[in-house]
This record gives structure tokens, sequence and C-alpha cells, in this order.
């Protein structure tokens, strides 16, 4: 099946004639990525789902990040349960419509409530985790680990605003992603839910360390040597909406 067009990639930019569901901010986001072999990755998606390649390559990425002031439309956010920390295992996909999106092998969150949430409602491999985030002399330090697993520990510096990613780029490909694809065990069939904010202004990312024990969780390759692509983004405010 042919890749999505360049104009369809900048389709999902566009937010939903709906109203959206909840709001979001995504804060000191960090994208790791490594180039894997395509067959193994194509035989862990589901059918109807496609892998998306750019120049022939395959990407799966590693994506810490905090999650803030999360709220359902209408309400406040509440300090107990709208403040916590993510990672997300992610490869990049498209349906048989052509719409490009992410595919999640796992997200690792430590509140216990939205790990629920996100399992019962939007079909995501969520799973419990203790997180911690600081940063010291400008190093942050993000540490994770799932419940019956070792810890992992990333650690990396954020520089200075990088070019906005043009159309064509590898840097497009991996962060204009604003739609996510999920598999409800349930009806067994593929749903898929929109999110939308403003592109990602992306920044430089020194890596110092990472972890690659998820990809193991995950069932994939072990990656060999430090990431290949690695940068990071400044904050946006997150629209989300509902899985159709």
């Amino acid at each position: 099946m042919d890749l999505p067009t360049i104009e369809q990639r900048l389709a999902v930019r566009q937010p939903p004639t709906t109203f959206p569901r909840m709001h979001q901010r995504w804060e000191s986001l960090a994208f790791l990525h490594w180039q894997c072999d395509p067959k193994s990755i194509q035989a862990q998606l589901p059918s109807g789902l496609n892998l998306d390649l750019h120049d022939g390559e395959a990407w799966v990425g590693l994506v810490p990040f905090q999650m803030r002031a999360i709220r359902p439309v209408g309400l406040p956010p509440l300090p107990w349960l709208s403040y916590f920390l993510e990672m997300n295992l992610r490869t990049y996909v498209f349906d048989d419509q052509g719409r490009p999106g992410v595919w999640f092998f796992s997200l690792d969150c430590d509140q216990p409530i939205a790990v629920r949430i996100a399992r019962s409602l939007f079909h995501l491999p969520y799973f419990d985790a203790s997180m911690t985030f600081g940063t010291e002399q400008g190093i942050s330090d993000f540490q994770v680990q799932r419940r019956g697993f070792d810890k992992g520990r990333f650690r990396y510096r954020f520089g200075s605003a990088l070019p906005m990613p043009q159309p064509g780029t590898l840097d497009f490909f991996l962060l204009e992603r604003y739609l996510l694809f999920a598999w409800d065990k349930r009806k067994r069939r593929i749903r898929s839910g929109q999110v939308h904010h403003q592109p990602y202004q992306p920044i430089e990312l020194g890596v110092l360390e990472w972890p690659v024990l998820p990809f193991g969780q995950a069932q994939l390759e072990i990656p060999l040597g430090r990431p290949t692509h690695c940068v990071g983004a400044k904050a946006v405010q997150v629209k989300v909406y509902a899985l159709q």
C-alpha cells in the first residue's frame, strides 16, 4: 500500500469538527528514536494498520514527558489526579484510509487512576510504574520502574530552539502526529483518536543516558548503541477528542 502523501500528513493537523473531550498540557518532551527492522515491527501490528516509513526506514521511539492539568472539558484540574509522568514506546503507522498516526507498544504512567481510565476508555496499553523527574544543573533526570521490572533512567539536556520541521523531513515525519490507533479487544477492531495542538517547536536534545528495557518488555529487538535521532520539544496545550 502506498505511503501517505504530504497532503494526507498535513490534513491530520486540522482539528475535528466535534467538541474535544479533554484538555491537557504536555511538557519536557524528549523524543529518542532508533531505526528498526520493518518486517519485525509490521508483524506486531494488527490487521488494518500499515507501517509508516521514512526513506524506507522504520522508526521506534521512546518518549518521556510530563502530563499537566489533565481535565475533562468543563471541569478544573485536580492536584491529586491531573499531574503525572508518562513514558511511551511507539512506532508510526497509517490506516487503510491513508491517515498517518501513532501505534503505542506501551505507555508507563505513575497515576493509577489515569492508567485504568486510559485502558478502559481509550484501549491503550498503559502500565503502572513508579516515576520521578527532576532537573539539576541543566540536566533532566527521568526515572521509570514498571511494576515487577528493573528501573530505567533517562538523562538529557535541553538546548536551543531548532527550525520548525518542514514536510518531507525526518523531524516532520516523527513529530507531526495527531492521530493514535488502538486495538479494541472487546469489539475486535481498530479505534482511532485525534489530538490537536500547535506544531511542536523542536529544541536541541543532548542525551546522556537512556533505557532499552521497554523494548524487551514489548518483545521488540533491543537496539544497540545510542538513539539515532534525538530531539526535544517545547510544551504544548492539547485538546483530546473521542475515539472513532
